[in-house]
């Protein structure tokens, strides 16, 4: 009887612990600050590239997806997340797209996405932005800054416009394509239109 009486006392002490426990807990936490979440619209938008060459080269991107996550209201804190389908090259011209697609360029069967994750973004004037990040193309990646220029800013929902330029021999892609002479120089341009789903409006620098 004794030994019983001592059981149930420890457990009537365990619970009490465990129910203080809990009100400490919920007592002391704090609630995560309320961020800005962001949809793009993928309809709407559009990642395009452009080559200077003796023959036209340029083309979009038919499948991609981007995101923009921020941990606090500041537009600063945002982090921009691209990931492209690089077999979804779109130039208007088949023999383009397969050559772009093969090893030499793309190396789509071994690196199948094209990727750009910002690291920082530095706010440079009242609508535009420095987006540094780590580039990767045919797996190799390095660090590249996409310039931006927003519009909409404080509605909502804007738009995004911005390029990107890169040298292509630096990512491996050295060769030609026969009979046409192909700068290093590539340009990738992005209009990204989004949306606030949700969250406190996106508070921008004076």
């Amino acid at each position: 009887m004794h030994s019983a009486r001592q059981a149930v006392g420890a457990q009537v002490v365990l619970s009490c612990l465990t129910v203080f426990g809990l009100w400490l807990t919920a007592a002391g936490a704090q609630a995560p600050a309320a961020v800005p979440v962001f949809k793009i619209v993928v309809g709407e938008s559009k990642i395009k590239f452009d080559v200077e060459a003796s023959v036209d080269i340029k083309g979009t991107f038919d499948k991609w997806e981007a995101s923009l996550t921020f941990t606090s209201p500041a537009a600063e804190s945002a982090v921009l997340d691209v990931k492209i389908q690089a077999a979804s090259v779109n130039t208007g011209s088949g023999i383009k797209d397969s050559k772009l697609k093969s090893e030499d360029f793309f190396n789509v069967k071994e690196a199948p996405l094209i990727t750009f994750r910002s690291t920082k973004i530095v706010q440079t004037a009242s609508e535009t932005f420095d987006v540094q990040g780590t580039f990767t193309i045919r797996g190799v990646s390095k660090p590249e800054t996409l310039h931006l220029t927003l519009s909409g800013k404080g509605t909502g929902a804007g738009e995004i416009t911005g390029t990107m330029a890169f040298d292509r021999k630096q990512y491996g892609m050295n060769s030609g394509i026969p009979f046409i002479k192909i700068a290093d120089r590539v340009e990738v341009s992005i209009n990204l239109k989004g949306r606030r789903v949700s969250g406190p409006p996106v508070v921008f620098k004076h």
